[in-house]
C-alpha cells in the first residue's frame, strides 16, 4: 500500500491525530484504544500472522465486517457498543486515508457500513420538586457536606458532563457578579456558562484559601486530589440513593451525574429556553439531540394539553350568527 507502516500509523494516530488535531479528552481516546486493542488482535487471527508482523495490507473491509459479526454474536455485545466500535474504526480508517491515499478506497468502503438502528436510550431525569427535596436533606454538618452540596449544585445548575466536572479548575469560575463558569467541553471546545448566585456562595466558601490557586481542582478528595470520573460517580450515587428518576419508559434506575445533566436540559425546558440555547448549554454538537428532552417531561405536555381543550362554560358562536362579524364583511 506504501512504505507506511501499521505501527507508525497507530502511533501516530493517537499521539499525534486524535489529541492534539481532533482535540479529544482521554476519556475519549481510550475509546479509540479499547476499539483497537479487540480490532488488531482479531485481524492478526484472520491473518494467521502475530499482530508483530500485521501489515496494512491485511485490514480490508471483510475484516472489519467479520470483527463487526464477532462484536454482536461472540462476544455478545449490545447494538449501541457494535455502533461505538464502527465509529472508532470509521475514524481510524479515514486517518488511514489520509496519510496514504492508496488507502481512501478501503476508506471509503468502511465509511458506508451502516450503523444499525436502534431505539434512543432511556432519557431519566429528577423531577424539579424532587430535586428541592433532596437538597433539603442533604447534610449540612460533616467533613464532605460542603462539597457534596456543591458538587450537586453545580451538575444541576450547569448540566456539566462528569469529565468537565473533572477538568474544572479554580482559574475557570468567576464568581463575582456576574458569576460564570468556562467548560472544556468535547472536542477541546469552551462554553461559558452562568451561575446561580447560590451555586456562587457555595463554590467560594468551599474554596476558601485554594481560590488563590487558579490551576487547583474545584472537588478533590479527601487526599486533596482531584476527584475522578469514579469518584464522582460514587459520591452523586451514595448522596442520591434515595431518589426515583422520572424517565419516558417509566423505568427507576439509580441516579449518576448524567441524570442530572438530563435534568438541567429538563429544567431549561421547561422555563421556556429555545432549542438552540439549550444546546449550547449543554454543549450538543447536534441540535437532533437537544430534542429529545422535549420527549420527556409529561409536565409540558399536560399543560399544552390544558391550553388546547375546549371550555364546557362557553359555546362557540356560529360565524354566520355573528351579527358584527356579518356588518364587517358587508362592509369590505
Amino acid at each position: 500500500m506504501s512504505s507506511l507502516t501499521l505501527g507508525s500509523l497507530v502511533h501516530d494516530f493517537f499521539l499525534d491525530y486524535l489529541g492534539p488535531q481532533k482535540g479529544l479528552q482521554q476519556s475519549s481516546i481510550r475509546s479509540y484504544r479499547d476499539t483497537l486493542r479487540l480490532f488488531l488482535p482479531f485481524a492478526a487471527s484472520a491473518a494467521h500472522r502475530p499482530i508483530s508482523r500485521l501489515q496494512l495490507e491485511d485490514l480490508n473491509l471483510e475484516r472489519v465486517l467479520a470483527f463487526l459479526r464477532h462484536m454482536e454474536q461472540d462476544r455478545h455485545n449490545s447494538i449501541p457498543t457494535r455502533n461505538q466500535r464502527l465509529a472508532a474504526l470509521r475514524t481510524f480508517f479515514e486517518y488511514l486515508g489520509r496519510r496514504s491515499p492508496e488507502a481512501l478506497r478501503l476508506c471509503q468502503q468502511v465509511a458506508a457500513v451502516p450503523i444499525k438502528r436502534t431505539p434512543l436510550p432511556d432519557t431519566r431525569f429528577i423531577a424539579r420538586d424532587q430535586v428541592d427535596g433532596l437538597f433539603e436533606r442533604l447534610p449540612t454538618i460533616g467533613r464532605f457536606a460542603l462539597r457534596d452540596r456543591a458538587l450537586l449544585l453545580f451538575l444541576y445548575n450547569t448540566g456539566a458532563r462528569v469529565q468537565e466536572v473533572v477538568n474544572l479548575r479554580v482559574g475557570h469560575l468567576m464568581l463575582e457578579r456576574p458569576p460564570y463558569v468556562r467548560l472544556l467541553g468535547k472536542g477541546g471546545k469552551w462554553r461559558q456558562l452562568p451561575l446561580w448566585q447560590d451555586t456562587a456562595e457555595q463554590l467560594a466558601v468551599l474554596l476558601g484559601r485554594r481560590a488563590s490557586d487558579p490551576d487547583a481542582a474545584v472537588f478533590v478528595s479527601a487526599s486533596g486530589r482531584p476527584l475522578t470520573r469514579f469518584g464522582i460517580y460514587k459520591r452523586v450515587r451514595h448522596l442520591t440513593a434515595d431518589v426515583e428518576t422520572t424517565s419516558s419508559a417509566g423505568h427507576s434506575r439509580r441516579v449518576s451525574p448524567h441524570v442530572w445533566r438530563h435534568s438541567a436540559a429538563v429544567r431549561l425546558l421547561e422555563s421556556g429556553a429555545e432549542p438552540n440555547l439549550i444546546r449550547g448549554w449543554l454543549g450538543h454538537v447536534s441540535l437532533n439531540t437537544t430534542h429529545r428532552y422535549a420527549e420527556i417531561t409529561m409536565r409540558m405536555k399536560a399543560e399544552a394539553m390544558a391550553l388546547c381543550a375546549p371550555t364546557r362554560s362557553s359555546k362557540a358562536t356560529p360565524w354566520n350568527d355573528d351579527p358584527s362579524l356579518l356588518n364587517w364583511l358587508t362592509s369590505l
